[in-house]
């Protein structure tokens, strides 16, 4: 990919004959150049680019979930980056209310990230069911540990359990929370999704389809950019009020660190597991893109 830092380059031409009046969505694996494109199209034909992903909300996580640095964040405007404390939760629904006022105002929409529910949540809608409460989902947690998925899924109805992915534990005791929270089955709620913010063929959609070994290339190499870049004091910042269970704790890399200033784990230790689970990250971000962005314009990084 020949983008590179903050860019004087020019965008191949189908690129930038995208109307300015036409939201574009940029989606793709970790480490495949998505927001080093968003940043390029931003400075040449304007925007905003708003953030699409889960991890990169966290504020206490800059480096080693690849936010943009100041210097690129500067030169044209980025919102929805770092401005979640790291301690909190967050979610989808929150997201889409995130987002909402920067769609329709005026300036054309960039949306970049890898988190693929987040662009599902925008172009077909999402469910406004209320958020679990901590003890019902300790309550789930339990029954699936003590008595097993299939506990859970007796407890559903037949339309749910008709709809639902009965091997996903994820989704079973998703759907077990919403009913015992609620007393509405998960699929009453999906019947009232609302409209979408945006709709997808209102959009520009860019799928970068990245090759594997091409891209394991790029993650090999990306940790230890992280770490040149300040990775290590970053996660010496989290040391002391470190959260296994946080949601900016899915950080990756985060764990292996942490471990590594704990001296549990060598840096190359830390730097190989860390490695690998990108490696996986990304390999089930390529498989679920593919199934659910059919209609997305697929473009191999490589070409641009």
């Amino acid at each position: 990919m020949k983008f590179t830092g903050v860019t004087n380059v020019s965008l191949p031409l189908w690129i930038a004959n995208i109307p300015s009046d036409v939201p574009i969505l940029i989606a793709g694996p970790t480490a495949s150049g998505k927001s080093t494109l968003a940043l390029s199209i931003a400075e040449r034909r304007g925007g905003y680019i708003l953030n699409a992903d889960a991890l990169q909300v966290y504020e206490n996580w800059r480096i080693l979930t690849a936010r943009p640095n100041p210097k690129e964040e500067t030169s044209v405007p980025h919102r929805l980056y770092g401005h979640v404390d790291g301690t909190k939760d967050y979610s989808v629904g929150r997201w889409l209310r995130d987002i909402k006022p920067y769609l329709g105002n005026g300036h054309r929409p960039i949306i970049v990230g890898g988190t693929g529910l987040y662009f599902k949540a925008l172009t077909s809608g999402l469910a406004d069911i209320p958020p679990t409460p901590p003890n019902v989902r300790a309550k789930a947690t339990e029954k699936l540990k003590t008595e097993g998925l299939a506990a859970l899924i007796a407890d559903l109805n037949y339309e749910t359990q008709a709809r639902l992915d009965l091997q996903n534990p994820m989704r079973v005791q998703r759907a077990w929370e919403v009913f015992a929270s609620t007393q509405r089955s998960i699929v009453q709620w999906q019947k009232e999704t609302p409209p979408p913010l945006l709709r997808l063929g209102n959009c520009s959609t860019i799928l970068f389809d990245a090759d594997k070994d091409w891209l394991n290339k790029r993650i090999k190499t990306r940790f230890n950019k992280m770490v040149i870049s300040g990775a290590l004091e970053e996660a010496q910042k989290n040391l002391k009020h470190w959260n296994p269970i946080a949601q900016s704790a899915k950080a990756i890399g985060a764990k292996e660190l942490i471990s590594y200033l704990a001296g549990d784990l060598t840096f190359e230790e830390a730097k190989q597991i860390a490695t690998i689970t990108t490696r996986q990250f990304a390999k089930r971000q390529r498989s679920w893109f593919r199934s659910n962005m059919k209609n997305w314009r697929s473009v191999d990084p490589r070409d641009l």
